[in-house]
């Protein structure tokens, strides 16, 4: 569609949108005031910035807010910013300072070059406690099993223990670190749970676990929807020195299995049923399908298990019990080497088994550390992101916000509704994480209308591809602040490439590297792009350097994982290979210095923030009927942008099957993938 100029927009054209005589003649009243004032002197930028705080609400049609933002942008060409940040600060870099916005660049070189005067300052800042302080920040030694080096060498810690302490820089016990609603109780206020009660609560928890007389270091799965009691339980398998088993409570029988098998646990805690609307999802009959071992049963509403259990399993009450004796008694935190185990996750097993991905005492520091960096989480803020604690999001969102000492913010529910929407606005929820195909359903659905997201200071994006024009819709719900995209992986525990409150925003696009990360993109060859940005000219395409993403490891960002695939890597004559990862996404570096996502390199598809390899869905769909011959699983981008959508393409033995029967098969593929796969994938086309 095109887009006036601003000075070319008539009160006929802003009524055409459905706006009322009397409303419209005051919009472009304050408009033309706006261009007046700032005459022709001013930027884009800054008239957009009073355009977004002056003129524009989200009670007005986005449609309005589209012809203020691409008026206002109308020759300015591409990466138009939709935020501006304010200036702040000094730190560091001496002569080279100006300010932290015109110097962030510096800010982050500094991180990368200068990585033990930086990542001492982070832990300094988030009062991170040891019970045996590190030799130093890092040893660069990189023989033996260590090829990026060895962080944090001789450090004792407990990531759990670090979660649950107070301090005047951070909080008190009194502070509300957990809010929460379950679905249906959308009338009633908030729950909330200060600081001294998860504490609590946790110990009880440990103390129950020592209760089982598990051996050390045990690996205990968690399938269950991401609540307080999962929380709660998982800083305490923690706080005990056990390895948490991460599985995502929408994974069938076989996937649970497969991941109980590699991790060899010895336990898993899981719920009685998910209870979604009118709907009720029998979990735990998943966990015994897939031959678990001993489960603790949590009721998913009142205070009793709503079915049977096998003869060994326990019921939460049961569990709890057992360590009656002990409520209220403080437990000491198991003190573990920085390098020791406490979280396994998984890839998504897009080429066979999953593999198990181990997070180590410091990946959850490199999780505090992005958000106090790059989304400024900090005491008084309250963070929601709908996940689960089988994703890597789930764990981040635990360490996030409660080593920098914020509250969390979890709905007992689905996200995509008003319901969820209403607890973002009673939470008063200031720092909301989404992933793109959420934001599509609410703009769809309307389902935001009518709730004030004002307290919401910026957003978090990761998962997928965004949209430019779903993610303007997104800012215009809560007033125009910021969003941060946030892209990096489960082996890292945390992001490579992302946003920064210290940086213009442009919409759908990646603004720097994480601190403490050196990206790369890297051409078909292997070899970095030439630094110099290329363009498009009139007469024919030249290279707009897209290419692999590569990272260079100065950060805590090294995993046993990270580092056997840096072993990996091919050996280029001038790159070290242990000191670059290069990833399967596809990156454009523009030529205002942003990161833009064009997809992956590999058969890789991503459904509703979840990767899956095409070969996976293309077993479960060649089995479903006999009239299938061969199909063919493909990741298609709507034609807005966006998350892709799952299309088959058929070949069938007999060539005369109707479009009927396509429909049919298009239902048993549905079927039979979000049964064995996945239920949230859907297939969107057979062809």
């Amino acid at each position: 569609m095109a887009y006036k100029s601003l000075d070319s927009i008539t009160r006929s054209d802003i009524e055409a949108l459905g706006i009322s005589d009397d409303v419209s003649y005051k919009l472009l009243r304050d408009l033309d005031d706006i261009i007046r004032n700032h005459g022709s002197s001013a930027t884009p930028p800054e008239r957009w910035i009073e355009i977004s705080r002056r003129i524009l609400h989200p009670d007005l049609p986005f449609s309005f807010h589209q012809m203020m933002y691409y008026g206002c942008y109308k020759d300015f060409g591409p990466d138009p910013p939709a935020w501006l940040p304010d200036p702040r600060g000094r730190e560091f870099l001496g002569d080279d300072y100006k300010d932290p916005v015109s110097s962030f660049s510096k800010f982050q070189e500094f991180s990368v070059s200068n990585p033990e005067v930086y990542w001492r300052t982070i832990l300094d800042e988030l009062n991170i406690l040891f019970s045996v302080p590190p030799k130093c920040v890092l040893d660069r030694d990189r023989s033996g099993d260590n090829p990026g080096g060895n962080w944090l060498p001789g450090a004792y810690l407990n990531p759990a223990r670090n979660c649950l302490s107070s301090s005047s820089k951070r909080r008190s016990d009194d502070d509300v670190v957990i809010r929460w609603r379950n679905e249906g109780s959308d009338d009633l206020p908030v729950n909330a749970m200060t600081l001294l009660e998860l504490r609590s609560q946790v110990w009880l928890t440990a103390h129950a676990l020592n209760a089982l007389d598990l051996v050390e270091e045990s690996a205990i799965a968690i399938d269950m929807p991401m609540n307080v009691e999962s929380v709660i339980i998982y800083l305490a398998i923690v706080l005990a020195g056990h390895v948490v088993v991460s599985i995502a409570d929408s994974f069938s029988p076989r996937e649970i299995s497969t991941r109980l098998k590699i991790s060899k646990a010895k336990a898993i805690f899981t719920q009685d049923e998910i209870i979604r609307g009118d709907k009720s999802i029998p979990l735990y009959r998943r966990v015994v399908d897939a031959e678990a071992p001993l489960a603790i049963v949590i009721p998913a509403r009142g205070s009793f298990v709503s079915m049977n259990l096998r003869e060994n399993d326990l019921s939460w009450n049961e569990f709890l019990g057992n360590a009656g004796k002990m409520r209220g008694m403080e437990y000491i935190a198991v003190e573990k080497p920085a390098g020791a185990c406490t979280n396994i996750l998984f890839s998504s097993g897009t080429t066979g088994e999953p593999k198990a991905i181990p997070w180590t005492n410091i990946s959850p520091l490199k999780s505090a550390a992005d958000a106090w960096c790059h989304m400024d989480v900090h005491q008084g803020d309250v963070v929601a992101w709908p996940t689960n604690l089988g994703w890597m999001m789930g764990p981040w969102l635990v360490y996030a916000s409660l080593i920098n000492g914020a509250c969390m913010a979890l709905y007992n529910g689905s996200p995509l509704g008003p319901a969820f929407a209403k607890f973002v606005q009673d939470a008063e929820v200031t720092m909301l994480g989404v992933i793109p195909s959420i934001v599509r359903t609410w703009q769809n659905s309307n389902s935001t209308s009518g709730f004030d997201w004002s307290r919401i200071r910026c957003f978090g994006s990761t998962g997928e591809a965004s949209n430019v024009d779903e993610y303007l819709w997104l800012m215009s719900r809560a007033h125009y602040k910021p969003v941060i995209e946030y892209c990096g992986g489960t082996e890292i525990g945390g992001s490579f490439v992302t946003g920064s409150l210290l940086q213009p925003q442009s919409l759908a696009a990646f603004s720097t590297a994480a601190m403490g990360c050196k990206l790369f993109i890297l051409g078909e060859d292997g070899n970095p792009l030439v630094s110099k940005f290329m363009v498009q000219s009139s007469r024919r395409r030249r290279s707009r350097r897209i290419g692999s993403l590569a990272s260079r490891v100065w950060s805590f960002e090294q995993s046993p994982e990270w580092k056997s695939l840096q072993r990996l890597l091919q050996r280029n004559a001038h790159l070290s290979r242990t000191d670059f990862k290069k990833t399967r996404r596809l990156f454009e570096r523009t030529s205002k210095g942003y990161y833009r996502a064009q997809g992956r390199a590999d058969d890789t598809m991503n459904l509703g923030g979840i990767k899956v390899g095409s070969v996976e869905i293309e077993r479960v769909c060649n089995s479903v009927d006999d009239s299938v011959l061969e199909t063919a699983a493909i990741g298609v981008p709507p034609p807005s942008g966006g998350p892709e959508q799952l299309v088959i393409a058929v070949v069938l033995k007999s060539q005369e099957l109707t479009n009927r029967d396509l429909n049919l098969l298009k239902k048993s593929f549905n079927s039979e993938i979000q049964k064995k796969l996945n239920p949230l994938f859907k297939v969107y086309y057979c062809l």
